[in-house]
């Protein structure tokens, strides 16, 4: 099993939390613990992390079966 498939299994609600809760709990963080090396690091890593989930959605199976049947809606 390719680690594609992995992602394709999840379902959409948790596809997005994959997403978002790295970025929410280095945000998190960087609020109770303050500005500083480590939680300047963590945010960037969840932006990055943010970042390559938004970009790498649309190559999953499933997904581009969503944009195929979205296309659909419109013509």
């Amino acid at each position: 099993m390719s680690a594609g498939s992995y992602f394709d299994a999840l379902s959409p609600h948790a596809r997005v939390a994959t997403a978002v809760l790295p970025f929410l709990v280095a945000l998190l963080v960087r609020i109770v613990v303050g500005k500083n090396r480590v939680t300047r690091m963590l945010l960037t890593l969840g932006t990055v992390w943010f970042t390559a989930n938004i970009l790498v959605a649309p190559y999953s199976v499933h997904m581009q079966q969503d944009i195929i049947n979205l296309r659909s809606l419109f013509w």
